[in-house]
């Protein structure tokens, strides 16, 4: 007899002010004072625009109201501390020596983001840092980003540095350098950006090639819909080598052709004929030269306010992901096929791949009908219960009042 499907499991994001407070008072008492600073910066979804970051194109993504809170103090020597209020496996080292190689897991995050801060000229002191993540790990979400930039907006509000525009443009490439270089994940820096510099109600449309940015407006609940995030609980880790076979897949074709990035090939159908000596680099810029056609597609549904032919620009993609650049998996594939089939406007994965979520843009009516379907799904296959996420638009990185 089929196993009976549990009730759908959504993960809230917590109510921020009370987070960083209990944060800020879990400091203290390990610390024996109160931090000088305490921030939080968001995950994110992309809602199209997969794997062009890297490659100088345009994506689109929005903030989650699902945040990282990073709470830190200045000491009076050297030493850097770090520890979470989900793990016990905290890590100390000293400033001089936080560099790449030097710190493993997901310390090397925190610690990779100071060392970056200070390799560009920040002073800086020893600092003690704790941090509690709200963004589900391994989902696809960026709570990579989102411990960096919580962490550096903290260590820079600590250390008395403005927030100004430009200076968190600067934390923008420190967060980079920390997740590429000591993390070992060579991301394209789509994720810092919207988690530093979103804003609620938008999605940030950004221009990796130039880093400029534009606010799109994104309130779906306007026209009665809903953006589902799918958690399906298959961890990834950009940090195992699939992430960067498949960017250097990218650079590969990039210098076949003699330009800097695939986001600079004008002629795409001649640029897939120089190629076509290697099917699987073929494959891979195929995937990134429709992906760019449809954030254009997308972008431009939006502005019109016609979301079903946002939605197929959703599912475009996703097939895209899924067949040429070849970085989904069978939950993912079900996750979307499911959500179409119980009603939703479009559906796709998102992030890296290789595990992680989905998203659904969906009627608010049939929301659900999808969950439940996507739920039984799951457990008809006897794999793990995935998790929902209902993605508003949010604000980027913010300092908190824990006074």
């Amino acid at each position: 007899m089929p196993a009976t499907p549990p009730e759908p499991t959504f993960l809230d994001p917590g109510e921020p002010a009370g987070v960083a407070r209990r944060l800020a008072e879990a400091f203290a008492s390990r610390h024996g004072a109160p931090p000088d600073a305490v921030a939080s910066a968001p995950g994110r979804v992309n809602l199209i625009g997969e794997h062009v970051d890297y490659n100088g194109g345009r994506c689109l993504p929005l903030a989650l109201p699902h945040a990282t809170y990073a709470a830190v103090r200045r000491r009076d020597d050297d030493v850097v501390t770090v520890s979470s209020a989900q793990r016990d496996d905290d890590w100390s080292g000293d400033l001089a020596t936080l560099g790449p190689g030097a710190v493993d897991g997901w310390a090397a995050y925190v610690a990779g983001t100071v060392w970056a801060m200070h390799q560009r000229g920040v002073h800086l002191p020893g600092l003690d840092l704790m941090v509690d993540g709200r963004v589900p790990l391994g989902a696809g979400l960026s709570s990579s980003a989102a411990l960096e930039c919580s962490v550096a907006l903290a260590v820079s509000t600590a250390v008395g540095i403005a927030d100004t525009p430009e200076h968190r443009r600067a934390l923008l490439r420190d967060c980079m350098r920390a997740e590429a270089e000591v993390a070992g994940a060579p991301t394209g820096g789509m994720d810092q950006a919207v988690s530093l510099l979103a804003t609620p109600g938008h999605a940030l449309l950004l221009d990796c090639t130039t880093w400029a940015t534009e606010q799109v407006p994104w309130r779906p609940e306007d026209a009665a819909l809903r953006l589902l995030v799918v958690d399906t609980r298959v961890r990834h880790a950009l940090g195992d080598g699939r992430y960067g076979d498949r960017r250097g897949a990218c650079e590969a074709a990039a210098r076949t052709l003699g330009v800097t990035t695939l986001a600079d090939v004008v002629d795409h159908a001649a640029a897939l004929d120089r190629l076509a000596g290697d099917p699987v680099v073929v494959r891979r810029a195929r995937h990134v030269f429709t992906e760019m056609d449809r954030v254009t597609t997308a972008v431009g549904a939006l502005t019109a306010g016609d979301h079903t032919a946002f939605g197929a620009a959703l599912t475009a993609s996703h097939a895209s992901l899924r067949d040429d650049f070849e970085v989904s998996c069978r939950e993912l594939d079900a996750a979307v096929e499911t959500s179409l089939d119980a009603g939703a406007l479009g559906a796709r994965m998102t992030g890296g791949g290789f595990g992680g979520s989905a998203i659904a843009l969906v009627r608010a009516e049939d929301e659900q009908t999808v969950t439940a379907s996507v739920t039984a799904a799951f457990t008809d296959q006897g794999w793990e219960s995935p998790r929902f996420l209902r993605a508003a638009a949010s604000a980027g990185a913010r300092v908190h009042e824990t006074g």
